[in-house]
């Protein structure tokens, strides 16, 4: 089942970058509805993410689909960030009449804009970015950090993110990233 959607991410740089993400998956019937995170930058933990969950499914007409949380697994094991966010948060959603799936960007959601490095390349005017391989994005430490040292003076935030997001090829990414691809499942409905 694909349909309206509605994205629970950690912060600023996930709801600006996702609806350019996700631009490509209309085609296959998934609507990206809105990116809801914390306010004032806080944590996408249980008690969070119920709160923006319940926000979506109970404030608004007509409720959506289904709900993905995406979540950034930093350097930890991504299937233990998923348990002990999935955990606690499945009874606390009992009320809710959409299914909520989950899915994570191996440490941050910078890494899938390595995955298209021909399109980053021309996005940053040519400077490469490094010896990455683009096969292999989600591998690389630090992701978010590598788009601030290749902007030059340039600063990285969470609206140049969306500029990348723009700039690069949702389809490229979703080819050589598994966890862009996992992602893109579970807004599909398939597994995260």
């Amino acid at each position: 089942m694909t349909g309206r959607v509605v994205v629970i991410a950690s912060g600023e740089t996930e709801r600006r970058a996702l609806p350019r993400l996700m631009s490509h998956l209309r085609a296959r019937g998934a609507r990206l509805v809105d990116v809801r995170i914390p306010p004032g930058h806080g944590a996408l933990d249980a008690a969070m993410a119920e709160k923006r969950v319940k926000a979506a499914w109970f404030g608004g007409a007509p409720p959506p689909d289904k709900f993905v949380v995406l979540i950034d697994t930093d350097r930890s094991d991504p299937e233990e960030r998923l348990r002990a966010l999935r955990d606690p948060l499945a009874p606390r959603l009992a009320g809710v009449g959409a299914p909520v799936l989950y899915a994570y960007a191996q440490r941050h959601l910078e890494a899938w804009y390595f995955a298209d490095a021909e399109s980053l390349r021309q996005f940053l005017g040519g400077r490469a970015p490094g010896k990455i391989d683009a096969s292999r994005p989600d591998e690389l430490n630090d992701p978010e950090r590598h788009p601030a040292n290749l902007l030059g003076p340039r600063l990285y935030t969470a609206s140049v993110s969306a500029e990348i997001a723009g700039h690069v090829n949702p389809e490229t990414i979703e080819a050589r990233s598994p966890g862009f691809r996992g992602f893109v499942n579970a807004a599909l409905n398939g597994a995260g």
